[in-house]
């Protein structure tokens, strides 16, 4: 699918792998919202790739709205790519045996929220504005692809909201290719391993962190980059053939317990 000219939607577009992602979408061609909360980031990356940032938390409807707004005011809204997302670290229950060291409802609910809800969101928004478009040379109007992780197969020890709501985004990849099917818009997701983003910090201290984790990738031994993710994020969008699918992008690693 050639997107030059068209427009992109790119949610936790202003840094780590939504950001390679905006990149390699504005070398080929397209005009790229960054949909972010960061906007010191989310500006900079604009200015430097020719796009536009606007400000979207994705538990906001009527802020995705305004992205998708914004993306058709610069030309077709071709691609959405759902980066946005947060992590999540807590045990199902506590010590001792008392209902309220039990896992917190309301952060195991934020989680989904942001990383499920705010993914389908940003999905119905904008294929809805895509399936109005004119089709491209192949027929197609749109390509959408969202981050899931590795976590929605190999969750760890205290991982079970992060897990669930990665889980439900591969979950629902195919039915929602399949609803979308009939409006030329192809729909996939990619599940990246462990990624070398700013979550893990900087300086001496996070650098070995990051060594020792690189340790249980199967191969390379070192975690990924995030333009790594982007190419295939990329090839997703441009495979006019790709539709419907998983792709793991993790170096091999399997995620032990804990």
């Amino acid at each position: 699918m050639d997107i030059a000219g068209g427009s992109a939607v790119v949610t936790g577009g202003a840094s780590g792998i939504g950001a390679a992602v905006a990149r390699g979408l504005a070398a080929k061609g397209a005009h790229v919202v960054i949909a972010d909360l960061q906007e010191d980031k989310g500006q900079a990356l604009a200015e430097e790739i020719g796009g536009v940032f606007a400000t979207v938390d994705v538990t906001k409807t009527e802020q995705i709205e305004d992205a998708v707004e914004r993306a058709l005011e610069l030309g077709p809204l071709r691609v959405l790519v759902n980066s946005a997302g947060i992590g999540s670290a807590q045990r199902t229950i506590g010590r001792g045996g008392r209902y309220s060291s039990a896992h917190d409802l309301a952060a195991f609910s934020k989680v989904i929220a942001i990383n499920l809800i705010g993914t389908f969101d940003a999905i119905r928004i904008a294929a809805t504005a895509m399936s109005r478009g004119e089709p491209t040379s192949t027929g197609e109007k749109g390509a959408i692809v969202s981050m899931a992780s590795v976590a929605a197969f190999d969750g760890q020890i205290g991982q079970a909201a992060y897990s669930a709501s990665k889980g439900g985004i591969v979950g629902m990849t195919l039915p929602v290719a399949r609803d979308l099917a009939a409006a030329g818009i192809r729909v996939n997701t990619v599940a990246p391993g462990l990624i070398d983003t700013p979550i893990y910090g900087q300086g001496d201290v996070a650098e070995a962190f990051k060594a020792k984790l690189g340790q249980s990738v199967l191969y390379p031994h070192r975690l990924g980059q995030p333009e790594e993710l982007a190419s295939m994020v990329l090839e997703l969008l441009l495979n006019s053939y790709m539709n419907a699918e998983v792709v793991r992008v993790d170096g091999g690693i399997r995620m032990p317990p804990k």
